[in-house]
């Protein structure tokens, strides 16, 4: 039996389906990953990507933040893929009951799903640093230089930076993973800690990893896809 039918099989048998993505759902839309050979890492800037994404630079160096900022993670005009896709289809079936992200880019929201927990927060909310006003994502990346408020101080999107706490959300997350029958680990490394940590929450034995790579956490998959997503989820119905 081919994998992909495997794992349609795990899906139909599922009631509780929580779904855990990485920055590998989204380069299927174009938006670039951080650590495969064409990704964020290998290219070259003035400081290493943790670095340019870091609260400390934020502070630091707000023109050198939103100069990498603004070139790299600009995904407006980005659109879903099949994978975002399928994944609505999932849940308007009552299958799918949440999806955690680690993507900023709003892609999920984009493509219509409801229960989303974006444990790296999202591009599209960004707030005053100093009166905490809020400003939409166009705002942003429209601007000139550093984006400031009407109040005069710097405005801060919403999205985790190294050196800074995950949300609220994460304690959610934990939960919604140790209630489900099955968890698809998709477009991950799970290198990034402490998200990768939340693989180590299920209790179930529907474990499936999908990654073009291998991951850490493969040994304790009950199902291990090496394949492009787009590959996968095109075979599913």
């Amino acid at each position: 039996m081919e994998k992909e039918e495997i794992l349609q099989k795990m899906i139909d048998e599922a009631k509780n389906i929580v779904f855990f993505g990485g920055a590998g759902v989204s380069t299927d839309s174009g938006i670039k990953d951080f650590r495969s050979v064409d990704g964020l890492y290998s290219q070259k800037f003035k400081y290493p990507p943790e670095v340019m994404l870091s609260i400390d630079l934020f502070n630091r160096e707000p023109e050198e933040f939103y100069k990498f900022y603004k070139e790299n993670l600009n995904c407006l005009d980005v659109e879903p893929n099949i994978t975002h896709k399928y994944l609505k289809t999932l849940e308007d079936r009552g299958k799918l009951k949440a999806i955690i992200t680690q993507n900023i880019d709003g892609l999920h929201t984009k493509a219509g799903s409801k229960k989303v927990l974006e444990i790296h927060g999202t591009i599209y909310q960004n707030h005053c640093v100093k009166c905490h006003k809020f400003y939409e994502a166009e705002k942003i990346f429209k601007s000139d230089g550093v984006p400031t408020c009407e109040c005069g101080g710097i405005i801060k999107p919403d999205v985790v930076l190294y050196g800074e706490a995950l949300p609220d959300c994460f304690l959610e997350a934990i939960e919604l993973i140790r209630k489900a029958d099955m968890l698809i680990v998709a477009g991950t490394s799970l290198l990034v800690q402490p998200a990768n940590s939340l693989v180590r929450y299920y209790n179930g034995d529907k474990l499936v990893i999908i990654n073009k790579s291998t991951t850490p956490y493969d040994k304790i998959a009950n199902l291990v896809i090496n394949d492009s997503l787009k590959e996968v989820f095109r075979k599913l119905k």
